[in-house]
């Protein structure tokens, strides 16, 4: 039985956010998805219980995903949590240049190996820091996020 982490800011979570784990869902027993405050990106716009909330929600048709707050390396986390592997979500070369570094470092000091999943076109222009910037400025995020993180991100920005 294979146990992955996928772990990230998700502030807010969206719809790249949601086919990685759909996509890990379909490819591994269990997933974890955990939910942390990232100080490199500075102050999030949701504390950590919403951002849990926001994921439990987004994931609820996944019955073998769970959700959970961390504040811990992560590959403390995936020793706690006991996964076998970390996932992590690709949109662009960019991103692959970042991820294979940390991926590299956990590996060095836990032994655990990271798997990159690839995100489909359609989702990979998605970042949560555009999301956040056009939301705020009264843009329509709706196809975006699920429905969930719309109505509050409405309610956060009217």
């Amino acid at each position: 039985m294979a146990r992955v982490l996928y772990p990230g800011s998700f502030d807010p979570v969206h719809n790249g956010h949601v086919e990685i784990i759909e996509t890990a869902a379909s490819l591994f027993d269990e997933v974890v998805v955990a939910a942390m405050r990232n100080t490199q990106k500075g102050d999030g716009i949701f504390d950590l219980d919403d951002r849990e909330e926001m994921l439990v929600e987004s994931t609820s048709h996944l019955p073998n995903v769970s959700v959970t707050m961390f504040s811990t390396l992560v590959v403390d986390l995936a020793r706690e949590v006991e996964a076998d592997f970390i996932i992590k979500g690709l949109r662009a070369v960019s991103d692959f240049e970042n991820e294979l570094q940390m991926a590299q470092m956990n590996n060095s000091v836990s032994g655990i190996h990271t798997v990159f999943i690839p995100s489909a076109s359609r989702s990979s222009f998605l970042a949560s820091k555009f999301i956040r910037d056009f939301a705020r400025f009264g843009g329509d995020i709706s196809s975006m996020v699920p429905a969930s993180v719309d109505r509050r991100m409405k309610e956060r920005f009217g």
